[in-house]
């Protein structure tokens, strides 16, 4: 048997939205860098720093989903890196609907093109951390392809904007569904471990069992957690 990995997580706070961009790696500094949203060329360079200082070695770029907010750098680091970007094949229309909605945040729309995309689905693993291999587990309703990233070696899940400390994700806009994100949360991410921490994708850290237990979006399950210490 090998040494256990340890997963390393590193959180950037990006753009006018404040969305939240993380750096994920194995102990060989393997990494990945999910939903980057560094809008501001001082933000890229705050990433790429970090990743030079640290002896970090960037494989690949993951989306949880595509909306302007999350993909600002993209292109940018993936065409430093040489790296691919990982996204449901879903996303692509909420990626041809980003120009529209950044008219009307006065923001310049993020250039998606010429990327070479991975496609990613529900139930895939993705091994590219050794030793901390990810579950994708598909959430669509804020997006048409919104997804999490589960690692249940490192109790982890990297929620985008499907959940929130609190609350989920809005299904008001273009190519949201609020029946389907619920019944994505209730029925693949409340049965996770208590213990579980989720990494969304704007505002605090929190908890499964945190939210399982006093969201208020999630009434109906709003019990006593038996699984968790608090």
């Amino acid at each position: 048997m090998g040494t256990e990995s340890q997963l390393n997580i590193k959180t950037f706070v990006l753009n006018p939205l404040q969305e939240k961009s993380y750096l994920l790696w194995d102990s060989r500094g393997t990494c990945v860098i999910v939903d980057p949203g560094c809008l501001w060329q001082e933000e890229i360079t705050a990433i790429c720093e970090y990743v030079s200082s640290n002896g970090l070695t960037p494989k690949e770029i993951w989306l949880t989903h595509a909306h302007f907010d999350h993909v600002f750098g993209v292109k940018a680091l993936a065409s430093r890196y040489g790296i691919p970007v990982r996204m449901s094949p879903a996303e692509q229309a909420t990626v041809s609907g980003n120009a529209e909605k950044c008219v009307s945040f006065g923001l310049p729309a993020p250039d998606m093109s010429g990327l070479d995309f991975i496609d990613v689905a529900d139930g895939q693993e993705i091994d590219t951390l050794e030793g901390l291999p990810f579950k994708v587990i598909a959430t669509p309703g804020h997006t048409p392809g919104g997804v999490c990233y589960y690692c249940a070696e490192a109790k982890t899940l990297i929620s985008g904007d499907t959940l929130f400390a609190g609350c989920i994700g809005r299904t008001d806009l273009p190519g949201g569904d609020y029946d389907k994100l619920i019944v994505g949360i209730m029925e693949k991410l409340m049965d996770l471990p208590g213990d579980v921490d989720v990494l969304p994708g704007h505002g605090h850290p929190t908890t499964i069992a945190a939210e399982r237990t006093s969201n208020p979006f999630l009434q109906p399950f709003n019990e006593p957690d038996q699984d968790y210490n608090y």
